[in-house]
């Protein structure tokens, strides 16, 4: 990967080409150039006649199952929101379309539906869409839309996702960062009397249930957002291990929760737990800066992954390393480089980057114009001129040509044509308002009050005026003249103050309207680097085999260099698909492409000896009333005489075992669950692992198929030191391992599994 230093007053810039000579043109990339009030990719163009129009030539490609509507035409009343003023017809088209849009995405129950092919309210999808945008342009239907979200017992609802939701999808979290934002909106004090509770459990569960790791102090679970297993992780990678993986996003998300539970106990004057809360943030920043980031590539890992040894997945993941620069995990110096150094391709930042080769276009070889809207808001805040303009471009070019707030597009050709697609998609129809509103006006929502912060590329270079912009009963005209990141004056109503509209001028002022004038100073900002790469896909994943002590892997093509991994350590590099695997260890093999791009690691493969424990009391029937998914034939599989169910009666379960020698052993239950398909639904079984008296960790049994009974996998494991002798293990149902579902919490335990370190 090479990086290309863009000057934006330089007319021969890849990217920016904002210059004298083409003063109308705002971006060029590659693949697509914005030139005044059109933009154009390849034979295809979009423009905009009027700020209520937009006309598109493009054609899908050939035979896809969706097609697009080549034109929008205003159809809402969007008078009662925020009016754009701004020379670009396009750019007002763009935000109007957004408007128009969001209206559609208000249910006649006030909720806020996720997209037109996707009804209903989803915990993810609505609270990224609040904190782009939603919270104050939508607040009643961010209000209601949140309360959707909570159970009965009071908890976040973590979505349906792999294995059974939660504790393998672990990102419900967002909904603590958005509730805080909407408080931020609207000043209501009530409202953070009612979020406490729900946010406080729903973390104290998350961490009772050893969410967080105690090696690294990630946090566990799946990539936020990112939920189709295959689409992301290995195809070795069942859900449980997904489960002990720990992901960038997921991580930065939970830290930024536990800084919201912090500022919501101290202003409702719980000091103890805001203090507690404020510690746990700040450890889970650090451990995300100090095991995830990745100083060779100069940003963060996607996630850590394996069985008994964990390893970074060396990818670049957009949102989190996005929302890393925007929650000030990373630091102001490491947010810079993230900018300079996380791949651009020709049509944006990918959901992840390198790609996986034999996997179709979704959440792989993907642009989400949400995650293009956080990557411009983070690009924004770090001062990187060059990409925040490609940023905004990757979202007003599909908005554009489309004519619609698509969900995802294909990285390699920015077509529509991938797994699964929508149009008025929420979170980017609020990705869209939020770069105008956010990035070339610089609002922000603070304790303090509503402050101003503008980021003008030199290229975007306008008079431009938003009207009626509404803060806590305030009505605010806001004009931003000039180019820049720093403020020359800011006035209100003709006087200098500081650029915020603090809570007690909102409330003094209620009922009136306020002009805001803002000037920028007109300096050029200092210029940054771009990470300028064509899409690339990452080599095939070895399927790695023990024939004795020999480790035996099928070549991959186009590759000669594999990185043999024992133990989560890089042990050898070698040019054959053959290792000597005699030390004993868990090993891996890595392929390196010629550029040395790396793909997935094989599935790891054990020397070291096990020993198995049957469970007291097995059987050979089900009858717990816990069963959803019942089998059509007799349960087959399982080792020795049987297996043994759990579920809310059958609470604990008791297993004796005995080792030879102290040391380390690594802890895992052989277990069927067929109350739920592989990738959806909401009932992933749950214990408590607690050995001699001690609690040392938590075991999922997550789904392995709707009434697939027979299909037997492991658990994550956990490390646990044992001296010589006997020892007693218990599984246990606890309080804080209720999954989503709460009325099943079922599953077949076949025996136990220890293999000593």
């Amino acid at each position: 990967m090479r990086i290309k230093i863009l000057a934006l007053a330089c007319a021969c810039a890849t990217f920016t080409g904002a210059t004298a000579a083409r003063s109308s043109e705002i971006i060029r990339t590659p693949a697509y150039v914005w030139s005044g009030d059109t933009i154009t990719q390849g034979v295809y163009m979009a423009t905009a006649p009027s700020d209520t129009v937009i006309v598109s030539t493009y054609s899908a490609q050939p035979g896809y199952y969706m097609g697009i509507d080549k034109t929008w035409r205003l159809k809402n009343d969007i008078s009662g929101y925020p009016r754009l003023i701004t020379p670009n017809t396009l750019h007002r088209a763009i935000y109007n379309m957004g408007l128009d849009e969001m209206v559609n995405a208000v249910e006649p129950d006030t909720t806020l539906r996720t997209g037109k092919e996707w009804a209903g309210v989803w915990t993810r999808d609505v609270s990224y869409s609040i904190l782009l945008s939603m919270a104050y342009m939508q607040p009643e239907a961010t209000r209601i839309s949140l309360m959707k979200k909570i159970d009965p017992l009071g908890r976040i609802i973590q979505d349906t996702g792999s294995g059974g939701a939660w504790p393998v999808s672990t990102d419900r979290m967002i909904w603590a960062v958005a509730a805080y934002e909407y408080y931020l909106v609207t000043g209501d004090r009530q409202w953070l009397e009612t979020i406490y509770p729900i946010i406080k459990k729903s973390l104290y569960d998350d961490r009772d249930s050893r969410l967080y790791a105690d090696d690294s102090g990630l946090v566990r679970g799946e990539t936020s957002f990112i939920d189709w297993r295959e689409q992301s992780y290995p195809k070795w990678m069942q859900t449980a291990d997904i489960y002990r993986s720990e992901a960038l996003g997921t991580s930065v998300v939970h830290a930024q929760a536990w800084t919201v539970l912090s500022k919501i106990a101290d202003i409702l004057g719980h000091k103890k737990v805001s203090a507690d809360a404020a510690s746990q943030a700040r450890k889970l920043s650090d451990a995300i800066n100090n095991v995830l980031w990745n100083e060779e590539k100069g940003y963060y890992d996607m996630f850590r992954y394996g069985r008994d040894n964990l390893i970074a997945n060396p990818r670049a993941e957009t949102l989190g390393e996005s929302l890393a620069i925007v929650w000030d995990v990373a630091g102001n110096d490491r947010a810079r480089t993230i900018t300079e150094h996380n791949p651009v391709t020709p049509f944006g930042s990918a959901i992840f980057f390198p790609q996986i080769a034999d996997m179709p276009a979704y959440h792989n070889n993907a642009l989400w114009p949400w995650v293009g809207a956080w990557w411009a808001i983070a690009n924004a805040k770090a001062g990187n001129e060059a990409g925040t303009l490609q940023a905004i471009g990757s979202v007003f070019r599909p908005a554009a040509l489309f004519a619609t707030n698509k969900e995802n597009f294909n990285l390699d050709n920015g077509d529509i044509a991938t797994e699964l697609n929508s149009s008025n998609m929420l979170w980017c129809l609020s990705g869209n308002l939020a770069i105008t509103h956010k990035i070339l006006f610089g609002i922000d929502f603070t304790e303090k009050g509503l402050a101003f912060h503008p980021f003008v590329p030199e290229a975007m270079n306008a008079v431009r005026t938003l009207e009626n912009f509404n803060y806590r009963g305030v009505r605010l005209d806001i004009t931003v003249k000039g180019y820049g990141d720093s403020i020359a004056s800011f006035t209100v109503d003709g006087h200098r103050q500081e650029p915020l509209i603090s809570v007690r001028q909102a409330e003094k002022n209620r009922g009136r309207k306020l002009k805001i004038e803002i000037v920028m100073a007109d300096k050029p900002i200092a210029p940054m680097q771009i990470n300028e790469v064509a899409n690339v896909k990452a080599p095939l994943t070895p399927i790695a085999r023990l024939n004795g002590n020999m480790l035996e892997w099928q070549p991959i093509e186009y590759v000669d260099t594999y990185v043999i991994v024992r133990d989560g350590q890089r042990a050898d590099t070698v040019h054959t698909t053959v290792y000597d695997a005699s030390l004993p260890g868990e090993y891996q093999v890595i392929a390196l492409s010629d550029k040395g791009i790396e793909g997935f690691a094989s599935e790891p493969v054990s020397t070291r000896p096990a020993k198995w424990f049957d469970i007291p009391g097995e059987r050979t029937d089900m009858d717990s009333e816990e069963i959803v998914y019942k089998p059509t034939y007799s349960v087959a599989g399982y080792k020795g005489n049987g297996f043994t169910e759990t579920d809310h009666i059958a609470s604990t379960l008791t297993i004796p075992v005995e080792v030879d020698a102290a040391g380390d052993y690594f802890i895992s239950f052989r277990y069927a669950n067929g109350n739920g398909p592989v990738n959806t639904e909401n009932r992933c079984a749950i214990r408590t692992l607690v050995v001699d008296g001690n609690d040392v960790g938590t075991v999922v049994m997550p789904h392995r198929g709707r009434a697939n009974w027979s299909d037997w996998g492991m658990t994550n494991s956990l490390k646990v030191p044992l001296t010589a002798g006997k020892h007693t293990l218990l599984l246990e149902l606890r309080p804080y391992n209720e999954n989503m579902n709460r009325e099943s919490n079922h599953a077949l335990v076949d025996g136990v599994r220890l293999e000593r370190r």
